[in-house]
């Protein structure tokens, strides 16, 4: 029979780990109580003895215990510790979650000045610090957290710029999350694994700081004793009595031991429980343009700043429309546009990307500007979007229930209950068995198809009006790939929706969609009724064509290639 325990907390460094906390924490609790007199109580006849049964760690100057001041020592050496932990790690994750949505001139700022600080060493600055507070525990403290901010901070900038530019956080802010509900929604949740560990792995550190600052008389002061300080009068009397020295240093590693082990079960378990484009000068509003086509683009050109900041156009001057309920699918080699087209068409590419469009509208919506509270809840409802990888589109935090209500809940207001029964019916109709189970779980104990399907039911809980579908089978093998295909027609028949089909593989699109668009270095250089394929007229695409296997191919053959040139070149033999 399983057990209810995390996984982490069944193997022995888990027991070990869970047994030295609970002894830690009942040497803090009641090591004042139980040894409190025999710490303070002076006796001249005991005064610098070696271990013996009566003080197996001897005792010092004044006849006093040393065992039972090391025990008392815990509770201020560790609950100093722990506060200077408290004040580096809130003070990093501020400073470097906040720096990931500022605008970039200012997070360039924050990383600069975060640098600076690192380029300090660590000492230095706990020294520097400890000097402006002065020689007190609380100094000290404040002393070493504020030390430890800098190496916290780039830590989580680091972590939470790789979450912040995750597909679900770019389509969580285009509907209208703000900064703050990406933060705690999206960004904390999905760095907290890692930042325990390391919070425990500073905890260890300020411990030992600690220890280091009060041997050097800067940290706490008589009559009151830490570890540091136990460790500075032992060390006087090194040659006397050994365990004077030894017994403070001992309890330093132990516990130093326990907080790693902590942080390290407390982020496994963590882990295993479960990361808007520039206004152009156009301005379409709902009721302009055509009524009967769904997407407008005319003339878009899309650019991102290479390593020297300079512009490098990748989309250039690609225009297109979509009807309602039709299926157009967009075609050609990697890095050809596809899905950066596709992207500006849903209004996700990042701020870095600068767009240019004399029209890009969905139902009358500019997606060149900064979208009005009605256009958020439009598009939250008729635009869906599924992506290559939903693994890295879905947010591994949450049960994927619990993001297919997010829909109907933020845009349409539904109760938590009917929500969850949406989600139940959209799940089965998208062809996952038990919905209810599948809906508990997290998208990393689904598979790879069932993530796929997930993704699109979570289209279907709006009303979507559009489905952008980039690459949604290149990761999947030919079975599955087939029922994904099948849903997604499902889908379009069920919602009259219209489908934007992006993918390399173009007998795939044919297949599929009614137009086949052909892209190649950032143009459409071929418009073609998927069934009328083998009557197209550009090079590239016939090049395309030919490059697919079919039954008839001759395999005594060389495989036909694609040139630099866009051309059919033929390769050494298969």
């Amino acid at each position: 029979m399983r057990s209810g325990l995390p996984r982490g907390l069944r193997g022995p460094q888990g027991v070990v780990t869970v047994l030295g906390a609970l002894a830690l924490l009942l040497v803090i609790v009641l090591a004042p109580y139980v040894w409190g007199d025999a710490a303070t109580a002076t006796s001249v006849a005991d005064r610098v003895q070696g271990p013996s049964a009566a003080h197996p760690f001897g005792t010092d100057d004044l006849g006093r215990d040393v065992l039972a001041r090391v025990l008392i020592a815990a509770r201020l050496s560790v609950l100093l510790a722990l506060g200077a932990t408290a004040v580096a790690v809130s003070g990093g994750i501020v400073l470097g979650v906040v720096a990931t949505v500022l605008p970039r001139p200012l997070r360039r700022l924050v990383s600069a000045f975060i640098d600076i600080l690192l380029s300090f060493p660590w000492l230095l600055l706990a020294l520097f610090f400890s000097v402006i507070w002065g020689a007190t525990a609380s100094g000290a403290m404040l002393a070493v957290g504020f030390a430890g901010v800098p190496s916290i901070a780039r830590l989580t900038y680091t972590l939470a710029s790789s979450v912040t530019g995750r597909d679900f956080v770019r389509a969580a802010r285009i509907v209208g999350v703000g900064p703050a509900g990406v933060i705690l929604r999206h960004v904390i949740p999905n760095i907290a694994p890692p930042m325990l560990v390391n919070t425990a792995a500073y905890a260890s550190t300020a411990l030992l700081s600690f220890a280091g600052l009060s041997f050097l008389g800067l940290g706490v002061q008589a009559p009151g004793f830490d570890w540091g300080r136990l460790l500075r009068e032992g060390i006087a009397r090194i040659y006397v009595n050994p365990m004077a020295a030894l017994g403070p240093g001992i309890a330093i590693v132990l516990t130093g031991l326990i907080l790693n082990a902590i942080g390290s079960l407390t982020g496994e378990t963590a882990s295993k429980t479960p990361l808007r484009p520039r206004a152009s000068k156009a301005r379409a509003r709902a009721g302009a343009g055509d009524p009967g086509v769904l997407v407008e683009v005319e003339d878009l050109r899309v650019s991102f700043p290479d390593r020297q900041g300079r512009l490098v156009e990748r989309v250039r001057g690609v225009s297109l429309t979509i009807r309602p309920g039709e299926t157009v699918g967009i075609v050609g080699a990697s890095g050809s546009g596809k899905s950066v087209t596709a992207m500006a068409v849903a209004g996700l590419l990042g701020p870095e990307a600068a767009i240019e469009a004399t029209r890009l509208s969905f139902q009358g919506i500019d997606m060149t500007a900064a979208p009005r509270a009605a256009d958020r809840r439009r598009l939250g409802l008729e635009l869906a979007v599924v992506f290559q990888d939903p693994l890295t589109s879905l947010n591994p935090s949450l049960t994927v229930g619990r993001q297919l209500t997010e829909v109907s809940r933020t845009h349409d207001g539904v109760p938590r209950a009917a929500a969850r029964r949406r989600a139940r019916d959209v799940l089965a109709s998208v062809g996952i068995a038990r919905p209810e189970r599948r809906a508990r779980q997290y998208p990393h104990e689904l598979s790879g198809g069932m993530r796929q399907r997930a993704m699109i039911g979570m289209g279907l809980m709006g009303r979507p009006r559009l489905v952008i579908a980039d690459e949604p089978t290149t990761a999947l093998d030919v079975t599955v790939q087939r029922q994904v295909l099948r849903v997604l027609r499902d889908a379009r028949r069920r919602t009259g929706s219209a489908i934007l089909f992006i993918s390399h593989d173009i007998a795939l699109v044919s297949g599929f969609c009614d137009r086949v668009l052909v892209m190649k270095d950032g143009q459409i250089v071929e418009e073609v009724a998927a069934a009328r394929l083998d009557e197209a007229r550009h090079p590239y695409t016939r090049a395309l064509v030919a490059c697919v296997p079919h039954m008839g191919t001759d395999r005594t053959r060389p495989l036909p290639v694609i040139d630099e040139s866009g051309g059919v070149a033929e390769e050494a033999r298969a």
